[in-house]
């Protein structure tokens, strides 16, 4: 099979190109788990022969994949004594300008990030940037795209902080037997960051100047209210217009339901009866005086008296995550309300109307939902975190000895590994035993910590890397780059970098890595120089998605609660792209000069 060549590729490189096509192709356009389409991919390389059983499973005995998976123990152990909640309520204050505002923002959540996971940084930040913003007069999506992008160039600053520069480094010692330093990125990463902060300052009216969408139910139409007639209703067998019900303030009547049939729109001479289900579109505050002044309820379930009613049940605004499992599914349909003894009242669409049940809707990811909920629902569950996010969700745990134990056994991780004094993977395993022996977090929470799902898609892209470089992919690639860019190192240096930042936007910033680090390696090494440089830049590169909110994890947590459109990332973010690159480049050649292979 491997004398057959075409194009200077032989079978396996096909079966390879084809293989790798093929999974960008799905995570793109189809909503199959990530870690599911990785795992097929190696299947595909493992069956056809491309890789041998020790080369397909070998993601999976990975230091950087084992040394990522230990420190979702460490990050549990901070989050659950405060640390993270203790630097919030510290550092951001009170700032006069939105200037200082960002800076105050950017700074301290690039340094978590630098250290922690990006998406646990952000998760925490996003309801508090929300409160932060209302009190600074300033809308919350001004704020909440710096908050993403602080979290994105922090996590180069170190290569602990963003799951690329671990496998970036993990194949430059699998190559070399040098290891790089963990701080071996902070130099340049402080530079980008830097250079990134004065930007979003300078680009400042770039950024959209959006409602913040649980303001939907304060004074916008764009939603829709479903009420139901309990039997005990006064006006039972009254008209619509008899009962005061064609023209409400605020709203009007769009759909009555009797039992599965559906009336729309409502002739005034329409009968009410029990159990009917009216659905309304206006200003939800005053439809839902309809309540109080025409005895209606909430319709999740018929009720027969009003005594029924708990009274002290309470509105609560979420919005729906993504990757939820409501997500082209209707609450109508599912067992959620049930499950977590709550009652959908209203949906919004950043100024879409949607004309039906609420229950009825096919949600989609960023939707703002408005639940009744009783008076001590808890959010913080798992199970319902994983679906849906309350603006009010942050939950702040006790500061105290626990605390500083957990802040010190993170700091001595960093250090002994940045000194050389132990290696890194021996740190983040002595820290996660740190973390269960002084109960910074028990064994359930570490367990829960770890993403099993996000440790496939790594385990899977360093596999990738050794199918593109064991078929001669990324040498033909590299050779390639060369006869296109020439023979002058930092413009192919260049290339390299801008279409990785680029392919970043698509697919994840992990696969990135993967995929281009033979690339880069062997591009630098067809030159004649050392390939450390290149590679320092290329970690960079592919953690500097800025122009679409599939391009991070992180995006996608701020899209929703900051009411943004997918163009909204596009007209910074592509400018953001070409800025940091350019401050890569620049200071990475300046602080890590090019030096010819011995």
């Amino acid at each position: 099979m491997e004398s057959i060549v075409f194009l200077g590729f032989n079978l396996y490189a096909w079966i390879t190109i084809a293989t790798v096509l093929a999974m960008f192709s799905v995570l793109l356009f189809t909503k199959l788990r990530a870690d599911l389409v990785f795992l097929g991919a190696i299947s595909i390389l493992f069956v056809t022969g491309v890789l041998d059983a020790k080369e397909a499973f070998s993601g999976f005995s990975s230091t950087s994949v084992v040394i990522i998976g230990v420190l979702f123990v460490v990050v549990s152990g901070l989050t659950h004594t405060g640390v993270l909640q203790w630097i919030v309520k510290h550092l951001l204050g009170q700032p006069k300008s939105y200037s200082k505002a960002v800076v105050r923002l950017m700074l301290p959540v690039a340094a978590l990030s630098s250290f922690l996971s990006n998406t646990t940084v952000v998760a925490l930040f996003v309801g508090i940037v929300k409160m932060w913003s209302k009190k600074l007069g300033i809308s919350p999506s001004k704020l909440l795209i710096p908050l993403s992008y602080a979290s994105g160039m922090g996590g180069v600053c170190t290569l602990i902080g963003t799951p690329p520069n671990l496998i970036i480094s993990g194949l430059y010692a699998d190559n070399t037997g040098t290891p790089m330093n963990v701080l071996a990125t902070t130099v340049p990463g402080l530079f980008c960051l830097f250079i990134g902060v004065l930007s979003i300052i300078a680009l400042r009216k770039l950024l959209p100047d959006r409602k913040a969408p649980e303001s939907a139910f304060e004074s916008t139409g764009d939603y829709t209210v479903e009420l139901l007639v309990p039997s005990d209703n006064p006006h039972i067998g009254e008209t619509i217009e008899e009962a005061g019900l064609t023209n409400v303030q605020g709203g009007s009547l769009i759909e009555i339901v009797h039992y599965d049939d559906v009336t729309s729109p409502v002739p005034d001479d329409e009968i009410i009866m029990g159990g009917d289900r009216l659905v309304f579109a206006g200003q939800v505050d005053e439809i839902l005086d309809l309540r109080k002044s025409h005895g209606l309820v909430n319709a999740d379930h018929h009720v027969f008296t009003m005594s029924e009613i708990d009274k002290n049940r309470q509105l609560r605004t979420a919005y729906v995550n993504f990757g939820s499992s409501l997500i082209n599914n209707s609450i109508g349909e599912s067992t959620f309300e049930k499950e977590n003894n709550m009652t959908l009242v209203a949906v919004a669409r950043r100024g879409e109307r949607i004309n039906q049940s609420p229950r009825s809707v096919v949600l989609q990811a960023g939707d703002t939902l408005l639940f009744e909920c009783p008076p001590r629902l808890n959010i913080s569950t798992d199970k319902l975190s994983s679906q849906v996010q309350f603006f009010d969700s942050s939950q702040v745990p006790n500061i105290g000895k626990k605390t500083l134990i957990s802040t010190t056994i993170m700091i001595l991780m960093v250090v002994l590994s940045a000194l050389k004094v132990i290696p890194l993977l021996q740190c983040a395993f002595l820290a996660a035993m740190a973390m269960l022996l002084f109960r910074c977090c028990n064994v359930d929470q570490a367990m829960k910590a770890i993403n099993w799902e996000i440790l496939m898609v790594f385990a899977g892209s360093v596999v990738l890397g050794v199918a593109i470089q064991k078929t001669g992919i990324a040498e033909r690639l590299a050779f390639g780059i060369l006869d296109v860019c020439g023979s002058n190192p930092i413009v192919v240096m260049t290339a390299i970098c801008f279409v990785g930042t680029f392919i970043t936007e698509f697919i994840s910033n992990t696969a990135a890595g993967a995929m281009f680090f033979p690339i880069m390696y062997e591009a630098a090494e067809k030159l004649g120089y050392e390939p450390y440089p290149f590679l320092i830049a290329l970690m960079v590169s592919v953690s500097s998605s800025f122009a679409t909110p599939i391009g991070s994890p992180t995006h996608m947590l701020v899209y929703g609660p900051g009411g943004y459109r997918f163009s909204d990332f596009m007209r910074i973010g592509l400018l953001m792209n070409l800025i940091i690159l350019a401050a890569n480049i620049f200071i990475v050649n300046i602080l890590y000069p090019l030096t010819p292979l011995q």
